[in-house]
């Protein structure tokens, strides 16, 4: 039974969050314009926090947070959290995939659409005054195969969108089994690799999957394929994705995130000059979002209402 309820908020969170916590008998003190001397002053003074990304959960970290008994991430991501470390000191880790995952799953089948029917270049072309129809003919989404890699969250949600559109989906999860449902086969990435006309990234950024798409990763497939990442930037190789999407290889990119963001996802900082940044931003085959797909005003309520759930339901363990 966990004793002392003192939640520090490091990141913003909906208010929901705060009010429910407190009905469970927490106490919420807000520290998300303190500064990160006065973080890891105070931080040892609290049984629990809630964050995003701001700061990277390591061992100097928990050194000083002394009391911390739980880490409630407003999110899913848990790359900066070190939770072998954490498991090792028996301070819990909470997460709310649940929250995010319907907003995900939509934002993902708009950029396919969007993709897919050229409308964010033609939408540009037409406010020049510019009414190009032929160079702007689509392409439709039925009758295509669709690969998923990660039957999570948002890999289901995703899924369960595209089951109105005649389309065969394919899902490999390489930590799941049995996942097979209504809305996706259950396969082996080599079966993605000759049958996928669209790949959709759905995994978490781990050491395994940095980079994962490479140059040899996008060269496994037999057809020319568009590709869709509202992951983590890190998953793909920018240099291997520029020069397939050259070539022709990659028919088009829709990308929620970018390896150039910043371990907070508010900013990004692409490399000045850089031939691969530039061609990312300036190409008509490439449609980017800020990783907003998960930003709704929705998802942001349900992110808090999952995370309260779990932390009230932690504290009568």
């Amino acid at each position: 039974m966990m004793v002392e309820k003192k939640i520090l908020l490091l990141d913003t969170i909906h208010l929901i969050f705060v009010e429910r916590v407190q009905q469970a008998g927490f106490i919420c003190i807000d520290g998300t314009r303190w500064s990160d001397e006065k973080v890891l002053g105070e931080v040892h003074l609290y049984t629990g926090i809630v964050i995003r990304s701001r700061f990277t959960i390591d061992l100097s970290f928990i050194e000083k947070a002394t009391e911390l008994k739980f880490i409630a991430r407003a999110g899913a991501g848990v790359e900066h959290l070190d939770l072998e470390m954490l498991n090792s000191k028996g301070i819990a880790v909470i997460t709310a995939p649940e929250g995010n995952r319907d907003a995900v799953g939509e934002h993902a089948v708009g950029m396919l659409l969007c993709m897919l029917n050229n409308i964010s270049r033609a939408d540009r072309q037409v406010g020049v005054g510019e009414w190009i129809r032929e160079a702007n003919r689509g392409v439709e989404l039925g009758g295509k195969t669709v690969g998923i890699i990660g039957y999570g969250n948002t890999g289901k949600a995703f899924a369960k969108r595209l089951s109105g559109f005649n389309v065969e989906v394919l899902a490999y999860d390489k930590y799941l089994s049995g996942y097979g449902d209504k809305y996706v086969k259950e396969t082996q990435l080599k079966e993605i690799f000759e049958k996928a006309d669209i790949l959709s990234l759905h995994i978490p950024l781990t050491s395994e999957t940095r980079y994962m798409v490479n140059d040899e990763f996008i060269k496994s497939f037999t057809k020319n394929i568009y590709i869709i990442n509202c992951a983590r930037g890190l998953i793909i190789h920018t240099s291997a994705l520029v020069k397939h999407l050259k070539a022709g290889k990659i028919a088009g990119a829709a990308l929620d995130v970018l390896e150039y963001e910043d371990q907070s996802f508010e900013k990004f900082s692409p490399p000045k000059g850089n031939p691969d940044a530039d061609y990312l931003f300036h190409s008509d085959k490439v449609i980017l979002t800020p990783h907003i797909a998960g930003w709704t005003f929705e998802s942001y309520r349900k992110i808090a209402e999952v995370l309260a759930e779990k932390v009230v339901g932690l504290s009568k363990d």
